[in-house]
């Protein structure tokens, strides 16, 4: 099984990723993540010892890749 990363952890990855192609003007909170996961992009892979979500990197990538357009978009990169 893969590593398994919190909610911040997640929005911190997502956020690095997002950052470089944005130019270091889009971030990803933890907000963004709960979400991904209201909204059916991100679904958690496990629970912590407290209960808490953990999500799977692969799972994290396709989120943040599914959110991207309209989250640079509403930064002012990209098409309208």
């Amino acid at each position: 099984m893969s590593d398994l990363y919190t909610g911040t952890q997640a929005a911190a990855l997502a956020t690095r990723w997002r950052r470089t192609l944005s130019a270091d003007a889009a971030a990803v909170s933890l907000s963004a993540i709960c979400h991904w996961v209201r909204r059916g992009h991100l679904a958690p892979a496990g629970r912590d010892h407290q209960g808490r979500p953990l999500y799977a990197l692969p799972d994290i990538a396709k989120a943040e890749k599914a959110t991207r357009s309209r989250a640079l978009r509403l930064v002012g990169i990209g098409t309208p």
